[in-house]
């Protein structure tokens, strides 16, 4: 969400989102508030900090940790004070361990994605650093069932051998995709049995290997989906997967209709033969990406028009 206060953004997250309010964050405040950064903060024995490359792994907890866990704190206290008495689904968010590995730089500059041990490391590190920040906000909000989303921006580099060196002249070699599913598979097991989304706003979102994984939903932008994306979409339906479709800009721009914003969505269900009355227990609205680089009225807007198409969709599914 864009800005700096947390309250404002809770308060209009669980004011737009009755049935599925969210833990936001709020980049906008700095490293730390950033989307690696916040997660680095949640690393059980594995502490980082900000260099001008990014951040790298260190020794010890610096300052940069503790302004990561002092400020999610602070969002949690927030998040707390607007679901008194919530009960239902509570969505949290992280960021999954193949774009950390991606992301965060080893003491030499190298992403940890060049180590096989580095990246096994964040992943057990990440795992019970997810299981405690889970425990705190089933802790906070007693009644919710919590849903945890993992973004994974990069997975698709990560599998196809993209990822940038330090040098910027080479790319890590393609992570082969068993020990891809085993890592994910191993994260999410930190919600012990509950609901896990993992999100990608970037082309190529490899869905079979989600499912396999063990994802119960699957976030992704629905502007780059193609025709080759059919068949994987399809078994993902009839086999249960939630589909969150981002089919709302996540930057300024005018809105259409709601019924319009899900014209292709529809489109894709006539494509593949699905039942219609499958849409509303199969489908989410959603943001293509996150609403970090919106304003903060285009950002209001934009949640309120997904509430507004998801309705559309529920009510006029052909």
């Amino acid at each position: 969400m864009p800005g700096e206060d947390v309250r404002e953004a809770v308060k209009t997250v669980t004011g737009t989102f009755e049935d599925f309010p969210f833990l936001p964050e709020l980049p906008a405040r700095g490293p730390g508030a950033d989307m690696i950064g916040r997660t680095a903060g949640m690393l059980v024995e594995l502490y980082a900090r900000v260099e001008p490359s990014g951040w790298r792994i260190g020794d010890r907890p610096g300052r940069d940790t503790r302004r990561a866990r002092s400020w999610l704190r602070e969002d949690l206290d927030a998040l707390e004070e607007f679901t008194q008495g919530y009960e239902g689904a509570l969505k949290v968010q992280a960021v999954g361990p193949w774009t950390l590995a991606a992301q965060l730089e080893l003491k030499n500059g190298e992403a940890a994605l060049s180590d096989p041990g580095a990246c096994r490391d964040l992943a057990a590190s990440l795992a019970e650093g997810l299981r405690l920040h889970l425990a705190e906000v089933a802790r906070r909000v007693p009644g919710a069932r919590i849903v945890l989303q993992l973004d994974e921006p990069s997975l698709t580099a990560v599998l196809r051998g993209r990822v940038p060196t330090a040098s910027g002249y080479r790319t890590h070699r393609a992570v082969d995709r068993q020990i891809v599913e085993a890592g994910l598979r191993e994260v999410m097991a930190a919600h012990d049995g509950g609901p896990v989304v993992v999100h990608s706003c970037a082309p190529g979102v490899p869905f079979a290997l989600l499912r396999r994984a063990g994802a119960a939903g699957i976030s992704f932008d629905f502007s780059m989906l193609t025709e080759r994306d059919d068949e994987a979409i399809g078994e993902a339906v009839e086999g249960g997967t939630r589909l969150l479709a981002g089919v709302v800009a996540g930057t300024d721009r005018p809105l259409s209709d709601p019924a319009g914003s899900v014209m292709g969505v529809r489109t894709l269900w006539r494509r593949l033969g699905l039942q219609p009355g499958l849409l509303a227990q199969a489908v989410t609205v959603a943001p293509a990406c996150g609403l970090a680089g919106a304003s903060p009225a285009y950002a209001r807007r934009a949640l309120a028009h997904c509430v507004r198409a998801a309705k559309s969709l529920a009510d006029d599914p052909e």
